[in-house]
Parts: structure tokens; sequence; C-alpha cells
């Protein structure tokens, strides 16, 4: 396991690999590793020859500067938990070495940037968009991995890599749950103790939702999760919308796709917390 800090070194090691015919996975994050994080580097393991996990909180990609400002940094027990599995390069960055200069790039993602995520933190999603394709030029990778907690985003980064005709194949992971069902997330960390005893309520919320599929209307579902969530002092929905999987436009019966997912946020205090179900009708 090498930490690499520039592109010219990271590049010259891919070189020498691909030279060799083989094949680079590559996992994008912003640190605070969690169990979620490693799960996606042995997926990547499985599949490729060599592994490249980038740490790098990209500021371009928050709408909120005290949300950037609270995002957990700690490098050194990143690599601790990096050095549990494969991984032979973390790339690890400093701003200026990502952006030498400013990105003014605007991406048009149609309505899959309008909804959800796209609505409540307006320019986010062109920030993860500016990251990750230059990550991509970066890494040159044959496969990228990403969780599918963060559901919208997935669909952006497909859309973006389709755009600019990008040679890398998207590998969507499972969410990684804690025990008591709370999805994995490096801003979970930041949780009060009663904020933390209270979030598995939104995945408890959302699986018990599941049940009345069969006899509830679609906007009956989204009330009853609503009211759910809600009634818990600790948190407050921000949004709950019940999705077709493939456009991520909201749907108002359950025929309107075979593939529908209701995607959420939610407050615990400041703390922002998403997770999402895929409705099996």
């Amino acid at each position: 396991m090498q930490v690499v800090n520039t592109v010219e070194k990271l590049q010259h090691q891919i070189s020498e690999a691909k030279k060799s015919g083989l094949k680079i996975g590559f996992v994008p994050t912003m640190g605070a590793l969690h169990e979620g994080h490693l799960t996606l580097v042995k997926k990547a393991a499985n599949e490729s020859d060599i592994v490249v996990v980038s740490i790098f909180v990209n500021p371009t990609q928050f709408n909120n500067s005290k949300d950037l400002e609270r995002y957990p940094r700690d490098l050194e027990t990143d690599l601790e938990a990096l050095s549990t599995v494969k991984c032979d390069y973390i790339f690890a960055p400093a701003v200026d070495e990502v952006y030498p200069e400013e990105d003014d790039r605007q991406f048009n993602f149609g309505d899959l940037e309008t909804v959800m995520e796209g609505k409540f933190r307006p320019g986010h999603f062109n920030g993860v968009a500016q990251v990750v394709s230059r990550l991509f030029d970066m890494v040159t990778p044959d496969k990228a991995f990403f969780g599918l907690k963060d559901f919208q985003q997935l669909a952006i980064i497909r859309a973006m890599t389709k755009q600019l005709s990008m040679p890398v194949e998207i590998v969507p992971c499972d969410i990684v749950r804690e025990k008591d069902g709370l999805a994995m997330s490096s801003r979970n960390m930041l949780l009060s103790e009663a904020q933390r005893k209270n979030a598995p309520l939104i995945a408890r919320t959302l699986v018990e939702s599941c049940n009345f599929v069969a006899d509830t209307s679609v906007q009956g579902v989204k009330k009853q999760v609503e009211d759910a969530i809600n009634a818990d002092t600790e948190l407050e929905v921000e949004y709950f919308e019940i999705v077709d999987g493939y456009t991520l436009q909201a749907v108002d019966n359950w025929d309107e796709s075979n593939y529908i997912v209701g995607c959420i946020a939610v407050f615990a205090g400041e703390i922002r917390l998403i997770d999402n179900v895929t409705y099996k009708l």
C-alpha cells in the first residue's frame, strides 16, 4: 500500500501497471472511512488487479460551507483502515493538485439533477461531476465502484460518464448497514448519543413501508413514512420521494414503473442522513 499525493506520480505507477496488462479498480472517497467504504475496496480487489482509493474532500460539491467545515478528516485513521484490505495506491491530493485552476465547467443532467438532492443542495451534483471526472482522468480506471446509498449520485455519475464518453465501467454496490440498520455514513460519527440511538428509525421505517405497498397508495406510503420519522423528536424529514429508479421522477401509482425506489433525507440536528429502499412490486 503506497500513499501518493501527486497526479504525476500516480499516473506513472498506473501507466507501468497497464503496460503489464493489469486492470485498474478505483474507489473515490472523501475519507472518514467506514466498513461501507472497505466493502467497496474489497469488491474492487475482487474485480481488478490494482486498486486505487482516493481520499479527497471536494470543496466544489458542498453548497453549505458549514457542512464542508464539519466533514470529518483523519487521514491516519483512514490509512489504518485501508491496511486491513487489498489497496495498492491511496491517492490523497491537495486541493490545488486536483484543481490547479478553477473548474468552471457546468454540466447539464436534465431532470436527474432537479429533484431530491439536486433540489435541496443546488450545485452539489455539478461539483460531484467536476471532481469525479477529474479523478477519472487522473486515475484512468477500468472500473469505478460506488455505493447505492447515494442513489441519485450514482445516476448522475453514470450520466456524466456517458456524456464525456469515458471508458469506465460504473459498478454499483449494495448499501452496508450497522447492526441496528442505520446506513453506514461518515456523518454518523458526528451524531450525538441521542441522535445515534434514534437514527435507525429511518431504515426501519423504510423497510416497514414495503409492507404497505399492496394496499396503500403512493401518497399514503409517503405520509406514513414522513409521519413516523417526524414523530421522533431527534429527527426531521427533509424530503421523502418515491421515484422511478431509472429517471428519478416521482411516481403517482405503483404500476408506473417496474423499478420504484423510495429516497429519503433526514436531519438529525444539523447532521443530514440519506437512505433509500427498493419496493418489490
